[in-house]
């Protein structure tokens, strides 16, 4: 059950990170409803990526108690890989456009 409320707080966290850059600088804004899709699958896409490396739930949760050291990590990659994420696609959309 915690390892879920974890996962659901990552994607939170990364869509508060892409609409916030989206926000503040209208050059990386696909309006709020595609910085949210941004946002919920570069948190996912940067999670599953960095996993591994002990910042998924369950590593998380893995004594029963939380480990605040890899869930702050876990919160961190999650925003900045939504915050990545958007930078990349809008770089994507500017090289599509000069074709």
């Amino acid at each position: 059950m915690i390892e879920t409320l974890i996962a659901l707080l990552s994607i939170l966290i990364g869509i508060i990170g892409a609409n916030l850059l989206g926000y503040f600088s209208k050059k990386y804004s696909f309006g709020f409803t595609g910085n949210t899709l941004i946002g919920v699958f570069g948190s996912i896409f940067f999670i599953k990526l960095f996993g591994h490396l002990g910042l998924n739930p369950s590593i998380i949760m893995q004594t029963e108690n939380v480990n605040y050291v890899l869930f702050i990590l876990n919160l961190t990659t999650s925003f900045l890989g939504a915050i990545l994420a958007v930078f990349l696609l809008k770089k994507l959309q500017h090289s599509i456009k000069n074709l």
